[in-house]
């Protein structure tokens, strides 16, 4: 049997906590190997055991969850996070995405929704709506400036633009009309230049690298 993912809960609300906990250990691909009901716990305990994914609640008391998600990236760089919304909440979604979420699950998402997310991400996957892609793609565009030799050039940003909306390494280069071999050696370039390992770090990386420009 292959390890389960190991996955930690943050989310204030007992019962939803609870049930999210018995969901996870129900199934033998996942593992609730820690459940907190804020911000301030999961820093504090969180370290002693750390998870593969984080199911982190956006609006949670004192601390917020995308402050909690700036604070675990910076102990646990290779830590994967979902966010966990409720309706409408698109704006604080694409803020978590720049701390360094790399996704968002609502929190009327089906059991199969949910393992099917944690899957993705712990993969290296990104799990979003078309929505929150399509702002992740116009702050791109947006903040763009002229590259210098150490950033990424202009294609490099453009096949980026690709991965943030979900594309294959196929796909993109049918829609570029270029081979498959020049996407994946595009794709190398970008996470060589942003000391990435997946397309979910190069997103959150260059992000965090316009925002500070």
């Amino acid at each position: 049997m292959p390890t389960p993912i190991k996955v930690s809960i943050v989310e204030d609300d007992a019962r939803l906590r609870e049930s999210m906990s018995i969901l996870l250990n129900s199934s033998e691909a996942f593992r609730c190997v820690g459940a907190f009901p804020n911000a301030e716990a999961a820093l504090k305990q969180m370290p002693a055991d750390w998870p593969d994914v984080v199911l982190m609640d956006i609006n949670l008391p004192k601390m917020s969850g995308i402050k909690c998600v700036e604070k675990l990236k910076k102990l646990w760089p290779d830590l994967h996070v979902i966010m966990l919304t409720i309706c409408g909440d698109d704006e604080q979604v694409f803020e978590s995405l720049k701390a360094g979420a790399s996704g968002y699950l609502t929190k009327k998402a089906s059991p199969a929704e949910i393992f099917e997310a944690i899957t993705e991400v712990h993969s290296g996957g990104a799990p979003m709506s078309s929505i929150i892609a399509l702002k992740v793609v116009r702050y791109f565009q947006q903040r763009k400036a002229e590259p210098s030799p150490n950033d990424l050039t202009r294609r490099e940003i453009e096949i980026l633009d690709y991965l943030v909306k979900g594309f294959q390494n196929k796909e993109i280069a049918e829609a570029l009309s270029i081979s498959t071999f020049t996407v994946r050696t595009h794709v190398d370039h970008i996470y060589a230049k942003l000391h990435v390992r997946s397309r979910t770090e190069a997103v959150v990386k260059y992000l965090k690298s316009e925002e500070s420009r």
